[in-house]
């Protein structure tokens, strides 16, 4: 059932409710630019891959024959799941705190997440590839701390891979999770209490099972983020575990053969 603010989204200021026709005109818009960025570019992908260089499904016949091809596929799906679960622990705790912190510091927590949307990934995986250097910040620090003699193979590595893109990806689970638990009142946590609750199991049975559309959203938001980075894997992994993303770009720019890179999308 609709609640009022929903419904009231479909009346006119004067009390008139919309009509079908008007409420499809306002949508209109809307579903022209979805069709027009997201369908047709993912149709004339699928065009591509069934029918050049004529109808054929060889070029899914490959994706699936080559074991090349599903160690790719299984390693991005890897990487994707591991960032995510990475992203889930360690926002977690920081959107608790944002969420049950009032103030300046609240507020400085959340200026160093929404900070690193400002700058592009270009810049931050950049950033990541000079600390992972055998000469970088970290491997300075562990030698200068004698941790190690000699320099860790940091980057080009899956290692780096996954730091990097949970660096990177760590606010878009943060702030659903924030926004979850702003959400519960407080008196929940109160009134848990108040029947002896003690606060783990209050989090456990009511902040967590309460909170849990919010890490569900954090998560596919994520999990098919990740799963087409391409700037991350391409600058900081190595040629012998590249993700899909990098094998696309691969068939497109170096072999040319753009049936079987819209097979690897589509398949």
């Amino acid at each position: 059932m609709m609640t009022k603010e929903v419904r009231s989204q479909f009346w006119y200021s004067d009390g008139r409710r919309l009509s079908g026709l008007s409420t499809l005109l306002l949508l209109l818009p809307f579903f022209a630019v979805i069709a027009f960025v997201f369908i047709y570019p993912i149709a004339q992908l699928l065009l591509i891959s069934f029918l050049e260089p004529h109808p054929t499904l060889d070029n899914y016949a490959r994706v699936v024959d080559n074991p090349v091809h599903a160690r790719v596929l299984m390693r991005t799906l890897w990487t994707a799941a591991l960032v995510t679960a990475l992203s889930a622990v360690l926002g977690f705790p920081v959107a608790y705190y944002m969420s049950r912190t009032k103030g300046a510091p609240a507020a400085l927590v959340a200026v160093c997440v929404i900070l690193p949307l400002w700058s592009s990934v270009l810049v931050r995986t950049a950033a990541w590839s000079f600390l992972f250097q055998r000469n970088g910040l970290i491997n300075s620090a562990l030698m200068a701390l004698g941790l190690t003699s000699q320099p860790f193979k940091l980057l080009y590595t899956q290692s780096a891979v996954v730091i990097a893109m949970t660096h990177v990806l760590l606010p878009f689970m943060i702030l659903p999770i924030y926004g979850a638990l702003r959400s519960i009142p407080n008196d929940y946590a109160r009134a848990a209490a108040v029947l002896g609750a003690t606060r783990l199991r209050t989090f456990l049975e009511v902040i967590l099972p309460l909170s849990l559309p919010g890490v569900v959203s954090g998560s596919l938001l994520v999990f098919l983020t990740a799963l087409g980075f391409f700037i991350t894997p391409a600058l900081l992994g190595s040629p012998q575990e590249m993700m899909i993303s990098t094998l696309v770009s691969k068939q497109i720019r170096e072999v040319l053969d753009w049936p079987f890179a819209a097979a690897l999308v589509g398949g």
